[in-house]
């Protein structure tokens, strides 16, 4: 529920710090990381499901017959493959993605550090004047 509020006078005045251009700056830099990590974020929550569903597919393939061959997802494609490649196909594809979240990982608690340090510098200045919280 939004509670909008006016603000009283005394309060109004009490948190009219100048904004510099240096200020500005970190103010922009801090809104670009936090953007940069909601994109990673999703994107992280995509390759964990990815994930879920190769592991699924690795407990499938060990169900399979090995004369037959598997239908085995390459992009937007199901392609038949033996199973021997198939597996190793899983394997590469599994790595891949462990890959991908570890980087992706890094890249969020990268984010995660600069935001830390701008709050910092930005509510020591601004105090309540400012809102960097979600």
């Amino acid at each position: 529920m939004n509670s909008l509020r006016m603000l009283e006078q005394d309060d109004e005045n009490d948190d009219a710090a100048e904004v510099t251009w240096e200020d500005q700056q970190r103010i922009n830099t801090f809104s670009k990381l936090n953007t940069r990590m909601r994109s990673i974020e999703e994107k992280l929550q995509e390759l964990k499901q990815e994930k879920e569903a190769l592991e699924d597919l690795a407990t499938e393939l060990e169900l399979a017959d090995e004369d037959e061959p598997v239908l085995y997802k390459v992009g937007e494609a199901f392609l038949h493959m033996p199973l021997p490649r198939a597996l190793k196909r899983l394997e590469k594809d599994q790595t891949d993605i462990d890959a991908q979240v570890s980087t992706l990982s890094s890249s969020v608690e990268e984010c995660e550090k600069e935001m830390k340090e701008l709050k910092v510098t930005l509510y020591a200045k601004f105090g309540r004047a400012i809102n960097l919280d979600d």
